[in-house]
């Protein structure tokens, strides 16, 4: 990337979805380089979030981008920005860093004992980020999780840490097995794809596969009488409470469709619903009447708003909801008692 237009066409094509993988380990390379590297890209992120819809075509001369930014006039910023509380500002801020994450842009290090020379990358609430380690594992990070991980290539094991929900399309190396920590099982595999989803706040830890095969073996914190493994087109399940493991078959994109912002449920109670919105848009939901939470409702997210998917379930079930200090307040319908 040497020009300054060769970088914004490249972060265009990824916000647009045509970026290449091995572009976007170039572009994630860049970003990481530097604080004004990693600012350049989120300002360009924001523009085009508000521009129309041929932006991938802006950046091919500057004479056109200086035009692009003529559009995004003072007038229609400051319009933004006066409907943004100050907290929603900084958190539409963070997102911006981390949809379509770019590596060791904000990274921790971990120093403890069992976790030296490990970073950590973060999907806050209402984002998914996407991510290349470095034997080249893609990973994709649901919204409110965190993946720990070692940014060196040199080291004897491969192996991750996850709290949250994540999916992984691992690069196959037999003698260097692929391991994902959980903190109740963990997922050892040497190639394959598959998604893991351990929530702390979640009842079950759930692995399911889609190509290849998986082990699930026993963690430090919980051990199996045997290791469990699975085939494509199928889920693990572990209760919590019980402790008890089972295996069923599922369609996989039931549970993997989020990593390309898709959410699909079937007969999903909706305490499990709201859960799943708050962490997909970064809101807060209350719900005033409790056996609300056992209403059950089938569905296909894609680019709605959290507005428009209230909607849609408030004409599809007898509740009511209004937006009330920064929160969505969720009442029964009494029209329909």
């Amino acid at each position: 990337m040497d020009t300054k237009k060769s970088i914004k066409a490249t972060i265009i094509a990824r916000l647009n979805g045509s970026l290449r993988e091995e572009e976007l380990k170039k572009l994630n390379d860049w970003v990481a380089q530097s604080e004004e590297n990693t600012k350049y890209y989120a300002r360009v992120k924001d523009l085009w979030e508000a521009s129309q819809p041929n932006i991938s075509q802006i950046a091919e001369t500057e004479k056109e981008w200086s035009k692009f930014l003529l559009n995004i006039g003072k007038g229609h910023r400051e319009n933004m920005f006066n409907l943004l509380s100050n907290w929603q500002i900084v958190y539409r801020f963070a997102a911006i860093l981390f949809i379509g994450l770019v590596v060791g842009v904000l990274v921790t290090k971990f120093n403890s004992k069992h976790e030296t020379g490990y970073v950590t990358s973060i999907a806050p609430a209402g984002s998914v980020s996407q991510m290349i380690l470095a034997d080249s594992t893609l990973v994709y990070l649901n919204a409110g999780s965190e993946l720990r991980y070692s940014p060196e290539t040199n080291n004897k094991k491969r192996e991750v840490y996850l709290t949250g929900e994540a999916w992984f399309q691992v690069e196959k190396n037999k003698q260097k097995p692929f391991i994902v920590h959980t903190q109740y099982y963990d997922v050892q595999v040497t190639g394959t794809q598959f998604n893991v989803k351990s929530y702390p706040s979640d009842s079950e830890v759930t692995t399911t596969l889609e190509e290849g095969q998986v082990e699930i073996g026993s963690s430090e914190n919980f051990k199996l009488t045997k290791n469990i493994s699975l085939q494509p087109g199928e889920q693990v399940v572990l209760n919590k409470k019980s402790k008890k493991l089972f295996v069923q078959n599922v369609d996989t994109q039931l549970f993997t469709s989020w990593k390309n912002n898709k959410l699909i449920f079937l007969n999903m109670n909706l305490k499990e619903l709201i859960i799943l919105l708050e962490r997909r848009y970064g809101v807060d939901i209350e719900v005033f009447d409790d056996d609300i939470l056992t209403y059950h409702y089938s569905g296909t997210i894609k680019n709605e708003s959290i507005l428009d998917i209230m909607q849609i379930i408030q004409h599809t079930l007898p509740i009511e909801f209004k937006i009330e200090n920064q929160k969505i307040i969720i009442h029964k319908n009494k029209q329909e008692e």
